[in-house]
């Protein structure tokens, strides 16, 4: 069933895509980032297809089904550090060393009382004795150790299931696997899991300009840059990618491509022919097979932009402009691709940090310039790329973050505080 906006119950995409004046506040002319993100979000159908795939094959996939513990973690009481083992109450005399328990190999004869025992990190705790100080803390003579900074009762003990309990939910449903959570699986003996499919993307961009790789470059043409952006975005948001690449401006050869795309393919995107050109194919063709939104965007860089469904793939019209394309991918397609895949609604972080240059930017729209998070002493500031142009697309090479303004803010001096919005790690 096709998601709906609940202030509109009968509204659905077909319906908006022909008729743009059914909500009071949709202008497809002036329409925010917020708007824009909020409309995609309504028609997401994240896929429901499931298969089981081992632990080493896991990295990057959705859990379909939350993964609950058979067993305690850790599954025994343990020292926690190396050390010795002994009853608090008898701590006011030297005790008796009477063996070691090491990890892996416990002590089990009787701790006779004035006795304790040498452990060793991970070691079992006998059920007589009740705490462990750390060997730092003693001095030994022979078969005897005297306690010179006693701990309190218990301490050093790691409990059974104090880390996780049996029953207890580790991994939700929609979390996807990270490296830690491999170790984590392994450590409850888990080796499969239940994940969603992959998600299928293809995608290609348009416009008789462009030239692939490896052939000469005649007067007004480009190297086709935007499939090699998406295919690494792509890569890096874990989907089965499928690069169709560049299809001429011919009507024909772009139906074909597209058709078999949308039939193949849980998402289509492309790059170029969504604006307003005389050559701009694809916005008929899309209108005549699709329920596709095509919005102007009250950002920069980014302006064009489609979104819609051609049969049942989601559909993605992006910018020509490299960087523009980089951007509206980052902005739109990233979150809604997540979503899905069936992971976790999970916004990308942002915080507010120094910009050591002015920057300059009119009011009335959000713009995301291309920004180089440093650190600087013990604090994180961030500079500009330098010029920001849309075609300058060295700029996303060079840059870590986005500097996002919104629409209220203007020129701003030098160590104005802005909002980043890290690509990733930062280093």
């Amino acid at each position: 069933m096709q998601p709906q906006f609940p202030e509109f119950p009968d509204l659905d995409l077909s319906a908006l895509a022909a008729n743009a004046s059914c909500l009071d506040d949709y202008d497809p002319n002036a329409m925010s980032v917020t708007q824009a993100r909020h409309y995609i979000q309504q028609f997401l159908s994240p896929v429901s297809e499931t298969e089981i795939v081992a632990i080493k094959a896991s990295l990057g996939r959705v859990l379909a089904v939350p993964v609950t513990s058979g067993i305690n973690v850790p599954g025994h009481d343990n020292s926690a550090m190396d050390g010795f083992a002994f009853r608090h109450a008898e701590a006011g005399n030297a005790l008796n060393i009477v063996g070691t328990a090491f990890a892996g190999a416990p002590f089990t004869a009787d701790i006779p009382h004035g006795c304790c025992i040498k452990i060793m990190t991970g070691a079992v705790i006998p059920p007589t004795v009740d705490t462990v100080i750390m060997q730092e803390h003693t001095t030994t003579e022979g078969e005897w150790v005297t306690l010179i900074k006693l701990p309190a009762a218990g301490a050093n003990i790691r409990l059974t299931g104090e880390d996780i309990a049996t029953g207890q939910t580790v991994l939700a449903r929609g979390h996807r696997i990270e490296p830690a959570d491999m170790g984590l699986l392994a450590s409850l003996g888990v080796a499969e899991i239940e994940v969603y499919r992959p998600l299928k993307v293809a995608f290609f961009s348009t416009g008789d300009e462009l030239v692939s790789l490896g052939q000469p470059l005649q007067q007004g043409q480009i190297y086709d840059s935007n499939r090699y952006s998406l295919w690494g975005v792509l890569q890096a948001a874990g989907v089965d990618m499928y690069d169709l690449g560049n299809v001429t401006d011919d009507p024909d050869a772009l139906e074909k491509t597209l058709l078999q795309a949308a039939a193949e393919h849980d998402v289509v995107i492309t790059t170029g022919g969504v604006s307003v050109g005389e050559a701009d194919f694809m916005k008929a063709l899309l209108a005549k097979h699709g329920q596709v939104l095509f919005w102007k965007i009250n950002m920069k860089p980014g302006r064009p932009l489609a979104y819609g469904k051609i049969g049942s793939a989601h559909y993605f019209g992006l910018p020509g402009n490299p960087v523009s394309a980089m951007v509206t991918f980052y902005q739109f397609v990233q979150d809604a691709l997540k979503h899905l895949m069936g992971a976790a609604s999970q916004a990308s972080p942002t915080f507010k940090v120094e910009c050591v240059n002015a920057i300059k930017k009119a009011t009335g729209r959000t713009e995301f310039q291309r920004g180089i998070l440093f650190k600087d002493g013990a604090d994180w500031k961030v500079r500009t790329t330098g010029q920001q142009g849309s075609g300058i697309l060295s700029s996303m090479s060079l840059a870590n973050c986005f500097i996002v303004l919104d629409e209220k803010t203007g020129s701003l001096a030098a160590g104005t505080l802005v909002e980043v919005q890290p690509f990733h790690g930062v280093c």
